[in-house]
């Protein structure tokens, strides 16, 4: 039998300059308004004000570990790494959707819950929150546009819609600015709404109910970016319509009686790890096959883009181990025969 074939590509490079952008610039904005919400909390004694300012902190903080993210995930492979550091991005990722949890979500509870079962507070200069709150919405706004326009921009080249696009894109950075910076318009207006009906009403309890509100939504977007990332450094099947492309292509070869197993992983952004088992048929000789491998993983990475690594191993559909194997993988027949042949 011959050995299993891997491509001899080079690593690609991981285009992070659209995400470096973004990351940036929502980095800048949530910066900016931290120091204003923190100046208007402490002046207004707002305690959704004060979990605004801490959501921004977060924020910044998320932008940093994404920052982190593309940088680490661009290094190439090394011997320690030898498919290289792709899933960094998903790591630094991950951490982010923690911080925004720790830094923002606990912080916001815990403000709103001392707030409405303590003291009544007295309000001081309202007008100030609703000018912060106004200016930093303008910021906020323009961070959301920039991720926005990627994510729509990546879902018009990947044949998706956006909704698709969000569930199944491998590059969180977007993703996490997108969701961060709507989840900070949302609170914007939650903490308008406490601060207004605590000035109409006279009750510091609006605000503390504001407070929790916010920090409801930061747990609900902390663990959405979570479980997204987590699936992602975990190891996920790429696309797939990508997956069907690569099966059909392994099909069509001359040489190939059969698919008998098809796996695929994400190992970073746009890139795509294929394992291939193939029956080939009997009549070519064992240079011919060691040949065939070559040119059959040359061919994946010249048509599909995302496709950096290949392994082909040969081996005869007819094992029954093997074929057990697959089935237990990929469940029913119906759902096996989506990457692999049938029965003999």
């Amino acid at each position: 039998m011959a050995e299993p074939s891997s491509s001899n590509k080079k690593d690609k490079p991981d285009n992070g300059g659209g995400s470096t952008l973004t990351v940036v610039l929502a980095g800048a904005m949530n910066l900016a308004i931290a120091i204003l919400k923190l100046i208007a909390g402490l002046v207004t004694g707002s305690s959704a004000m004060l979990a605004e300012a801490v959501h921004s902190v977060a924020d910044t903080i998320t932008e940093i570990l994404l920052l982190t993210a593309l940088r680490t995930s661009a290094k190439p492979a090394d011997r320690r790494h030898p498919f290289g550091y792709g899933k960094a991005r998903y790591f630094w990722a991950l951490l982010a959707a923690v911080s925004i949890f720790v830094s923002g979500a606990v912080f916001a509870l815990y403000e709103g819950f001392s707030t409405v079962l303590g003291e009544a507070e007295e309000q001081t200069s309202p007008i100030v929150a609703y000018v912060v709150l106004a200016v930093a919405f303008v910021l906020e706004g323009t961070s959301w546009t920039q991720a926005l326009r990627q994510v729509r921009r990546e879902a018009r080249e990947a044949g998706r819609t956006l909704r698709a696009h969000l569930r199944d894109s491998d590059d969180p950075a977007p993703k996490t600015v997108l969701y961060e910076d709507s989840a900070a318009l949302t609170g914007l207006l939650l903490a308008f709404a406490g601060v207004g009906l605590h000035q109409l009403t006279g009750s510091s309890l609006w605000d503390g109910l504001a407070s929790i509100a916010i920090g409801v939504l930061l747990a609900g977007v902390a663990f959405l970016l979570g479980r997204t990332n987590a699936g992602l450094l975990i190891g996920q099947q790429a696309d797939p319509a990508l997956l069907m492309g690569v099966r059909d292509t392994l099909r069509g070869a001359p040489e190939v009686d059969a698919v008998v197993d098809l796996q695929t992983m994400l190992i970073g952004t746009d890139r795509v790890l294929v394992c291939a088992r193939v029956d080939f048929v009997d009549t070519i000789t064992a240079g011919e096959l060691e040949r065939v491998c070559l040119r059959l993983a040359s061919t994946l990475e010249g048509r599909f883009h995302d496709v950096t690594e290949v392994f082909i191993e040969p081996v005869p559909r007819s094992d029954a181990d093997l074929r057990a194997t697959v089935l237990a993988r990929y469940g029913d027949r119906a759902k096996y025969s989506r990457v692999a042949e049938d029965e003999p």
